[in-house]
């Protein structure tokens, strides 16, 4: 048995050093638009214009197509099925913010919560779930404080003067907890 659990880890090394470097690449590509996301989107949202709102879904959008290349790149390392229902719920947001777009903040703050509740739900699984690939903290800790901001939004979209900056702000601390989670992920991405 002894050598059994051995010889897994020797297998499963790799497979976890290749899933490492792969989500570094993607956290710190995550850093780097979220960032940039978030200062062009701060500059357009005084009100709902055309500008703002595709910037809005644009942000669900990227996390699809994060989701994906993350469900592609680290399928050696566990199971994707998460990664394919944060697909699904980041295109129902994409689509609700479209759609929100034209009814006025109060109802982009709540779409954006939503989405806000079930992505960090999702999020803070999977990090639990990838715990032993290393780096996983920052994951496991912005999954938890989406869903609380998640209610934050839908609080702030009932006050007398809603403001889209409330959602804009969500960007930059997960941006930070990515950023340091691709930190983190250096020496799991070395092991190889």
């Amino acid at each position: 048995m002894t050598t059994e659990k051995i010889n897994m880890t020797q297998v499963a090394s790799p497979a976890i050093s290749t899933a490492a470097a792969a989500l570094r690449r993607l956290y710190f590509a995550r850093f780097i638009f979220a960032t940039i996301w978030a200062g062009v989107t701060f500059t357009v949202a005084d009100g709902l214009n055309p500008l703002a709102v595709t910037l809005l879904v644009l942000y669900p959008l990227v996390d699809v197509a994060a989701a994906i290349i993350d469900a592609r790149s680290s399928r050696s390392a566990g199971s994707p099925t998460l990664l394919y229902v944060n697909v699904a719920v980041s295109l129902l947001a994409a689509v609700g913010l479209a759609v929100a777009g034209s009814s006025g903040i109060p109802e982009v703050l709540r779409v954006w919560g939503a989405w806000a509740v079930v992505a960090g739900l999702v999020q803070l699984i999977v990090g639990a779930t990838r715990r032993r690939m290393g780096g996983q903290w920052p994951m496991i800790i912005s999954g938890g404080l989406s869903m609380l901001a998640g209610g934050s939004f839908f609080a702030a979209a009932s006050a007398d003067n809603p403001a889209l900056t409330n959602a804009i702000g969500y960007a930059i601390p997960g941006a930070i907890f990515f950023l340091i989670a691709a930190i983190r992920l250096g020496r799991a991405a070395k092991a190889n």
